[in-house]
């Protein structure tokens, strides 16, 4: 009986609880800055029972540890696994600025998200290095250029290039994004 696949499980259940809560605080830090208040205490709330589910998880995990005794090897955590990409290898974000732009106005101004990176993934074809095309450490099924293309929309956003009331998901260029276009 090969009791170490149920300990992987309890490791993939608990990297993916983290993400979950790694989510909640950048949501969270975000309701702060805003100041909406309301949602960010409705994000603590929800952080706090996802973090007592941890808490139960990684008890079940060291129950059936306990079971099986010493016979289970656990495969050691690489620190390495955790350092973070050196800075200048990856494209920064800067140049995701003008391809989001061009890619919104061809789908007439608004877009969902997948569709907008599918058009940048285009224009950045050439651009994108042996680095962006890697799977992120700390989010495994995300590809590191589309984090950082997310992480420029947000800044263009917050310097009003792009709309940050559209629904969910919808990324949606201002004037100020087509004023600057068409410069």
């Amino acid at each position: 009986m090969d009791c170490n696949r149920v300990i992987n499980a309890f490791e993939i259940v608990l990297r993916e609880v983290e993400n979950v809560v790694d989510d909640l605080n950048k949501d969270g830090a975000g309701a702060f800055q805003k100041g909406d208040y309301e949602s960010a205490q409705g994000l603590i709330e929800n952080a706090t029972k996802i973090t007592d589910f941890r808490s139960k998880v990684l008890a079940l995990r060291k129950e059936w540890e306990d079971l099986f005794g010493t016979r289970i090897q656990r495969k050691p955590v690489s620190r390495k696994s955790n350092a973070k990409l050196q800075r200048g290898l990856r494209t920064p974000d800067n140049a995701f600025r003008r391809p989001i732009l061009e890619t919104l106005c061809e789908l007439g101004g608004a877009g969902p998200m997948n569709k907008v990176l599918n058009g940048v993934a285009e224009k950045m074809e050439t651009i994108l290095n042996e680095f962006d095309r890697q799977h992120l450490l700390s989010e495994p099924h995300e590809i590191r250029w589309r984090n950082t293309a997310q992480w420029c929309r947000n800044s263009m956003v917050q310097e009003g290039f792009l709309k940050g009331g559209s629904a969910r998901g919808i990324w949606e260029i201002s004037d100020k994004g087509k004023a600057t276009l068409r410069k």
